[in-house]
This record gives C-alpha cells, structure tokens and sequence, in this order.
C-alpha cells in the first residue's frame, strides 16, 4: 500500500507523525505521504515538521514522504503556492479539490490542472472533461479516495479519467487511526469506483512513481 495523502497534528489530523507512519507500517504500506493543509500562513511550519519525520525511514522499512496538501485557497493564489512548496521540498503537492462535500472556491480544479508542479488533484468532486483532459497534459494525478463524504463522486472520477486517460492514484485522506486501510480494501475502493480487477491494480501500481 502506498497512501499519498494523509494528515497530523500538524493541521487537522489526530496522530503525531510517528504514530502515524507506526500505524501505516502495521497495516503493510510501503510508502506514506504526510500532506498535511496548508495555505500562505503556515506552510514553512508544517512542511519543516513533515521533512523531520524522515527520520523514521532509517528505523522502519516504510518510506515517509514530506509533503503538502493545498486547502481552500482563491485559485488565483494556488499556483504561487505550488512553486513555493516545490521550492521549501516538498515531495508531494496535493490539491484539496472541489468535493462536494464542502465549500470549496469555484474554478479551483481548473486552476490546478493547468499546474506541471501539481502532482494529485484529491477528490476532485464532479470534475468536468475538459478539466480532467488537462490533467492528462499537464501530468496531474486525479484522486479515487477511501474518505467518507469525499467518496460521493469516485465513481464519476473514475469515469471521466477513463475516457481521457487520466492517471488516477488511490489515496486515503487519513485524519484519524481508524482511516488506514490496507491494499485490498483500497483495490476494493478502485472497484468500487467501477474499475476492472485488472485496472485497479494497475492504478494502485501507478502510485510507486512517487517513490522511485
């Protein structure tokens, strides 16, 4: 299992880093993103705390990810942001994208996909053709997540990413313990959203890029 996107306490999330990755580790993954939100007030503190969790890697065989999750920002200030992640280390760049579940900026998926330095568009709710084939060109990641609420919409993700050839990743949003999954329930997530056997494992595959 290789989970990009989940949170601490350093934003909304309930486990220190190490209980976190000690969780995941028991749950057989692989590789865990630590990404958790940011906007322009606080991405030096949380970006610096998730790149001292690496330490784990040299006790545990798991490899731990210092990365950023993008959240309810105007999507004018979205790609400033993205460059300044890039620039701090971070090794992943999520976008919190339009859920339906909460009340997210209009024209936020838009302005993530036209962004090379994005690499996943979590839970990109009802995202349109268009905003889906411009993920394809710009190599952004559309997001099948296991997080309830956010979930609502896998299905269409997974459908639209289908009829444009869109690199899809399964992810979990973890915020608490009970959150981590293993890597046949995410397969079963994948299925769930209408994907063949045999494209869930590819897709569940697709997320080793990360960790090359």
């Amino acid at each position: 299992m290789i989970d990009l996107h989940t949170h601490t306490i350093f934003s909304d999330g309930e486990l220190i880093p190490s209980e976190l990755v000690r969780r995941a580790l028991v749950h057989g993954y692989q590789a865990i993103a630590i990404t958790d939100h940011i906007d322009y007030s606080n991405i030096e503190h949380v970006l610096a705390g998730a790149k001292k969790a690496k330490y784990l890697e040299d006790a545990w065989d798991i490899r731990v990810l210092a990365g950023v999750e993008l959240t309810h920002l105007p999507p004018e200030k979205i790609a400033p942001l993205v460059k300044k992640s890039k620039e701090l280390g971070a090794e992943i760049v999520v976008v919190h994208g339009e859920t339906i579940s909460e009340p997210v900026a209009k024209g936020t998926n838009a302005a993530v996909v036209e962004l090379s330095d994005v690499d996943i568009l979590a839970h990109p709710g009802l995202i349109t053709m268009d905003d889906a084939q411009k993920a394809v060109d710009n190599d952004v990641c559309l997001e099948i997540t296991s997080r309830n609420g956010h979930n609502r919409t896998n299905g269409h993700v997974a459908k639209v990413a289908l009829e444009v050839g869109a690199t899809l990743v399964v992810n979990t949003d973890t915020h608490s313990p009970d959150d981590l999954i293993t890597k046949n329930i995410a397969r079963n997530i994948a299925m769930g959203a209408g994907l063949s056997k045999e494209k869930a494992d590819e897709v569940l595959a697709t997320s080793m890029r990360f960790i090359r």
